[in-house]
């Protein structure tokens, strides 16, 4: 029988970090918390992570390395309408994964320099990966060429919707969402009206195959 891979203290740290930052927030919880919740000392935990920012950063270096792992799996593993839906609704999930950090994400660039600066070469390559996404989209007829004077800021407002999704719902409490999804469906609503014939039909046999959740 194959023994269960036993996770090094630096992870259990990482994993203990986040549970307790989406409950409470990153700014309510110290590293002696973390450390009493793991049952280890506070030397122990400091040796691995000496402050706050050194948690949040190897946290985010994470978050890179799956979100990364994510768009690389999209590209070209189907159309290129599918490859994006499949994406958006991973990327839902993903933000309830890291929920603290989606929430407080303007707060903690503010606050830790060498994270705000990982994020912002991230923004870059997410930006550019939009940018191919849409590329495709156009290569393979499913939006119209009269897209063309509006994409630069249409791909920025997706970028906005992705990365404040999960703070705008605490805010704006009077939309009634449908549930898992909705982000996907918003995105999505920006995208239909560049849609040609052909986008329309992959779009709906997209939608009836996939659905609009992990499970649909």
């Amino acid at each position: 029988m194959e023994k269960k891979k036993k996770i090094s203290t630096k992870q259990r740290i990482i994993n203990e970090a986040i549970r307790l930052y989406n409950l409470h927030g990153a700014h309510n919880i110290t590293s002696r918390h973390i450390a009493a919740e793991l049952g280890i000392s506070h030397g122990n935990l400091d040796y691995h992570y000496n402050n706050r920012e050194a948690i949040l950063l190897a946290i985010y270096k994470q978050m890179r390395e799956e979100m990364s792992a994510s768009y690389e799996s999209q590209k070209g593993a189907t159309a290129s309408f599918e490859d994006f839906h499949l994406l958006l609704v991973h990327l839902e999930s993903f933000h309830m994964k890291y929920r603290f950090f989606n929430m407080d994400v303007l707060e903690i660039s503010r606050s830790y320099p060498d994270v705000s600066k990982l994020l912002g070469d991230t923004i870059v390559l997410r930006s550019k990966q939009m940018a191919d996404f849409f590329e495709r989209f156009l290569q393979d007829g499913y939006i119209d060429n009269s897209i063309n004077p509006f994409l630069d800021r249409l791909q920025h407002t997706i970028r906005i919707v992705i990365t404040f999704w999960l703070s705008q719902r605490e805010v704006l409490t009077s939309f009634k969402f449908q549930g898992d999804g909705e982000m996907a469906r918003h995105i999505w609503e920006l995208i239909i009206p560049f849609m040609t014939d052909e986008g329309l039909k992959e779009f709906d046999r997209m939608i009836a195959k996939h659905g609009y959740s992990l499970v649909g």
